[in-house]
């Protein structure tokens, strides 16, 4: 793979690193071309550094093409090096977007390209969830499948085309409905204006809730599909928990690399959960093995993840598995802590409640200031719009994201034409 900036890269670290797991994962849904440099003794510190001790480089380090060296760069210090955090240029927006996962990117597409001042916000990388799939088999238009990490990237890079601003490592942590527009506060203590919104954050990663995993998150412990870790597992036996598609696009990949992949699944079967032309392969693949009725209950390990505790739903049994490579794709929940202080309508679960999901008995709910119904894609406030996985009662498929985003500029116009403005 070549980097699409035409910046090779070298990064260098210990087994084990958080730090330098996030820097790999970064780079990978990027699609950056880098090389893992695993650094372990002496000799190597003094081969690439010209310092004879290990214990006095800070790991991870980054080398660039030029043969710079930044050592133990943030993620954030890494994507400023690659020119991929900006700022907001204007003082005011037509649309800001926030989440650059296939809604957000898909917004911001059709936004730019049909005109709209158009700004998005990510707090991490582009791609959200489905940033992180090895590949994506059943997206139209690719019949041999295109990864996660591919399909955000060329996104990325038409929303560009068409002028939209895209602003990563970054986030609103606090937003005001002001004169028919939202001011949010970003991260970084500066100030955005736009006169609509669309919120396009998706899910988080669902945590197994268990002793210890917090500690090993990037020692061993991953959440997703965390592609740029199988090249990693040559000679492994690695263990995938969850039911569904990221579990098992997870899987397949991991095949390729791993001596044997474990699928630990709660349910009693793929159905219902799985697309069956995935679950058919994994069945089919000598190298999977799925068990059933299965959960993780506990993590072994300090420095680096040794063994997992498993027990069976149906006989209670437990056991302890020896691996160093645990993936959870178990689903997440919506990233919506923001909206609790405005007047944004959530169900139960989070997530944020759109259109005719609003009425009660035919009628608006009592926040709603408008005489006209909320449009399809819009929450209890005009002109905030929900996309995407983060919406009530959507669709958790790439393509429905993707269309839900298109969908949701198409209210927009019909919202910035409104006369009570």
């Amino acid at each position: 793979m070549t980097s699409k900036n035409n910046t090779p890269i070298k990064l260098f670290g210990r087994l084990g690193s958080t730090e330098g797991y996030e820097l790999r994962e970064f780079l990978q849904r990027h699609v950056v071309d880098f090389d893992w440099i695993e650094i372990d003794n002496d000799q190597d510190c003094l081969a690439f550094f010209s310092i004879g001790d290990i214990n006095n480089i800070r790991f991870p380090v980054v080398q660039f093409s030029d043969g710079s060296q930044v050592f133990s760069p943030t993620v954030r210090e890494l994507a400023d090096r690659l020119g991929y955090i900006t700022r907001p240029r204007l003082k005011e927006y037509d649309v800001s977007i926030y989440g650059a996962g296939p809604a957000g990117l898909s917004a911001a597409v059709y936004a730019a390209s049909e005109g709209l001042s158009t700004v998005v916000i990510e707090k991490n990388a582009v791609g959200g969830q489905a940033g992180t799939s090895s590949l994506i088999e059943n997206y139209m238009g690719f019949p041999n499948g295109v990864s996660g990490a591919e399909l955000a990237d060329h996104a990325r890079e038409q929303a560009l085309k068409f002028g939209a601003e895209i602003i990563l490592m970054s986030e609103g942590i606090k937003g005001e409905f002001i004169d028919g527009g939202i001011q949010a506060q970003l991260a970084d203590g500066s100030m955005m204006r736009a006169k609509s919104n669309i919120c396009a954050t998706g899910v988080e990663y669902r945590r197994l809730d268990l002793a210890g995993e917090k500690e090993l998150l990037g020692k061993g412990v991953f959440y997703g599909a965390g592609a740029s870790e199988a090249p990693l597992c040559i000679g492994k036996t690695v263990y995938v928990v969850g039911g569904a598609n990221s579990a098992g696009q997870a899987a397949m990949h991991f095949s390729e690399y791993a001596d044997k992949v474990v699928i630990l699944v709660r349910g009693s079967s793929f159905a219902g959960s799985m697309s069956e032309y995935l679950s058919s392969r994994i069945i089919e693949n000598p190298k999977i093995e799925s068990r059933f009725n299965t959960s993780v209950t506990g993590l072994e390990g300090e420095a680096q993840l040794h063994a997992i505790t498993v027990k069976n739903s149906k006989t209670d049994k437990k056991e302890t598995l020896d691996t160093s490579r645990l993936f959870i794709a178990i689903g997440g929940k919506p990233h919506t802590e923001w909206a609790k202080e405005t007047p944004i309508i959530r169900d139960n679960s989070g997530y944020l409640v759109t259109g005719p999901d609003l009425l009660k008995n035919g009628k608006n709910p009592d926040s709603w200031p408008l005489k006209r119904q909320p449009y399809y894609l819009e929450t209890s406030v005009p002109g905030s719009f929900a996309a995407g996985d983060v919406r009530h009662k959507s669709v958790k498929r790439a393509a429905t994201a993707v269309g839900e985003g298109a969908m949701a500029v198409t209210f927009v116009h019909r919202y910035l034409n409104e006369d009570f403005k």
